[in-house]
């Protein structure tokens, strides 16, 4: 049975890739099982609690969680299994105390010992979506502001997170971690260019034929950063004395508006 896990990273292309894969899925079903993002969510928060806190109880609870979901995998169907989630991987840096993905080898690492227990004859593959690390950091930023107190400017938040950036030395340690098994990178200022967006690159791993993907439906990219004027009022509300709910409220009206 193989196995492909698109583990990663944040604001890396992944929702749109998810979306992508939803929508396409009844053209996609004759050639890949789609395990939906929702059916990992609670791997995901076991591994996100994990990434905080490194304790051995969130890590037995994130074996838990995957094996949950694993044993319902029947590994006796032919067509790959594919499933997208990018909080495998912990907490976006920047949340919960969390600094960098040093987290993700360990967590990759404890996916391949779970599914083995359960599939001893799965073939796992790892696919990641990179990013430049400027751009990434003004992504991860823009959706720090939106979604948390995030107080620190653009250019201290880069300068404070900048060896989380690195997303291609974070795959180097994956693949160490995993090793025998295949581990895939793609980055997202290459594959948006291409028709179908991030979800190209997972397409060329499953070497799809050519009809079948000139018939799946492009989405737009999803989760994307608000305008610079709008980023900027964000930031001088997170640093006002507004309470939590003025707060919300506050950014859910401006959000409303800039979209």
């Amino acid at each position: 049975m193989r196995v492909i896990l698109h583990a990663g990273f944040h604001k890396t292309g992944t929702t749109t890739l998810q979306r992508a894969l939803h929508h396409n899925r009844r053209a996609l079903a004759a050639h890949l099982r789609l395990v939906p993002r929702d059916r990992m969510m609670p791997a995901g928060r076991s591994a996100r609690a994990w990434s905080a806190s490194r304790d051995p109880l969130d890590m037995a609870l994130f074996h838990y969680e995957l094996a949950e979901v694993m044993a319902g995998w029947d590994s006796t169907d032919p067509r790959p299994l594919v499933t997208s989630a990018e909080d495998l991987c912990g907490n976006m840096p920047g949340r919960h105390g969390v600094e960098t993905y040093a987290a993700a080898a360990p967590l990759m690492a404890a996916i391949v010992e779970t599914l083995a227990e359960l599939h001893p004859k799965a073939q796992p593959e790892f696919f990641f979506s990179t990013r430049a690390p400027q751009a990434w950091l003004a992504s991860v930023h823009a959706q720090h502001l939106r979604a948390m107190r995030m107080t620190l400017s653009a250019e201290d938040f880069a300068q404070k997170f900048r060896s989380a950036a690195d997303l291609d030395a974070v795959v180097d340690e994956i693949a160490r971690s995993v090793a025998p098994c295949p581990v895939h990178r793609a980055a997202l200022e290459q594959s948006a260019a291409r028709p179908l967006g991030p979800l190209a690159p997972l397409l060329d791993l499953l070497e799809l034929p050519e009809n079948l993907r000139a018939t799946l439906e492009p989405q737009p990219p999803a989760n994307t950063a608000p305008p610079p004027d709008c980023t900027a009022e964000l930031l001088r509300l997170n640093r006002s004395n507004m309470d939590a709910e003025a707060l919300a409220a506050a950014k859910r009206a401006l959000l409303a508006g800039a979209g």
